[in-house]
C-alpha cells in the first residue's frame, strides 16, 4: 500500500477532533460489519480473525448489542 500524505492542521484541537470523528466512524463501520457477518451465519472465531482480534474480544464488544438487535448468535 503506497504511503498517503495526511494533511495536518496547525491547530491541535482540529487534528484531535478529526481523530475522534474517525474513531467514531470506525466503530460504526465495525458494528455494522459484525452484525452483517453474524446475520450471515459467521462464527465468532471467523469474525475475530477477520478483524485481527480474539474471539473473546469481539464477543465482549458486540454480543449484547447483537442480542438486543435480535441477531441469532452461533456458539462457535
Amino acid at each position: 500500500m503506497p504511503a498517503v500524505e495526511i494533511p495536518v492542521s496547525q491547530e491541535p484541537a482540529d487534528g484531535l477532533a478529526a481523530v475522534a470523528a474517525l474513531r467514531r466512524l470506525a466503530d460504526q463501520l465495525e458494528a455494522a460489519a459484525v452484525e452483517q457477518a453474524m446475520r450471515a451465519g459467521w462464527s465468532w472465531p471467523h469474525v475475530a480473525e477477520a478483524l485481527g482480534v480474539t474471539r473473546q474480544a469481539v464477543h465482549k464488544k458486540h454480543a449484547k448489542r447483537l442480542i438486543a438487535a435480535g441477531v441469532t448468535l452461533r456458539r462457535r
